[in-house]
């Protein structure tokens, strides 16, 4: 073999050790490169479980947080919504928008029986009141005071006095949009139609057309016990107000 041949073999033998300490060398960098994102993933995702955790509720609208304080106002009985139409009416003709906020007729849902049908009404809870929200000044009493409908501010002890606010507590009795975390409108009070002793005709049921008297009334559940004449004999029958009607 020639110099030049040995040497040439030589220098390959070089070149593969060196691309083969090349190819250990970059080895380990492929893998580090492989396993980062394994590795960040928890860390990615932490943050936002985090945040949805702590991301606080709304709080829930409270007529006391309101801006101003409630006044309670006196009006003729059963003008309540001409009234409230005229007070709007005057606070925006003398520009009162910035001192009188909010003007309201408390009202509650009940259920009432009549000729037999259950039915959902609104009831003025104060017939005759107003509840006013405004920042209690010479010009805002003025404005509700000589309302048209308008009598007087209930708390007014004597003439020029300024009249007495609402406390929070009856503020949130008359206002509040929830009672001990149930609203309010979800279960209306029933208004009964229906006496004790008094004489009802059966509408359904088993019992459609008889005749009998009420024994016991459950307004809670709705439910009547009413003395039945069945062949001869009085029998106490439980059924709904909507299954009877008056005589």
């Amino acid at each position: 073999m020639s110099d030049q041949e040995t040497t040439d073999m030589t220098e390959t033998d070089q070149t593969v050790d060196t691309a083969t300490e090349a190819v250990a060398d970059e080895a380990p960098t492929d893998e580090a490169v492989a396993e980062t994102p394994a590795d960040e993933a928890p860390t990615d995702e932490a943050p936002a479980d985090e945040a949805v955790a702590e991301t606080p509720a709304e709080p829930e609208d409270d007529p006391w947080t309101r801006p101003g304080a409630w006044y309670v106002v006196h009006t003729q009985s059963g003008y309540e919504k001409k009234v409230t139409a005229n007070l709007h009416a005057r606070i925006q003709s003398m520009n009162m928008e910035d001192q009188i906020y909010e003007v309201v007729i408390p009202m509650e849902e009940v259920v009432e029986f009549k000729n037999g049908r259950r039915q959902n009404v609104q009831r003025k809870v104060f017939p005759g009141y107003l509840l006013v929200r405004c920042e209690m000044s010479d010009e805002s009493w003025y404005c509700v005071r000589n309302t048209p409908g308008v009598t007087g501010f209930v708390g007014q002890a004597r003439h020029g006095q300024k009249p007495t606010p609402l406390s929070r507590r009856e503020v949130q009795k008359f206002l509040a949009a929830k009672t001990d975390g149930v609203e309010a409108a979800a279960k209306p009070k029933p208004k009964l139609d229906y006496d004790v002793g008094e004489s009802v005709r059966v509408k359904e049921g088993p019992f459609a057309d008889f005749s009998g008297e009420i024994a016991e009334i459950n307004a809670d559940h709705l439910k009547l016990k009413v003395l039945v004449n069945i062949f001869g004999r009085e029998t106490l029958v439980e059924m709904d107000f909507s299954q009877v009607a008056k005589l």
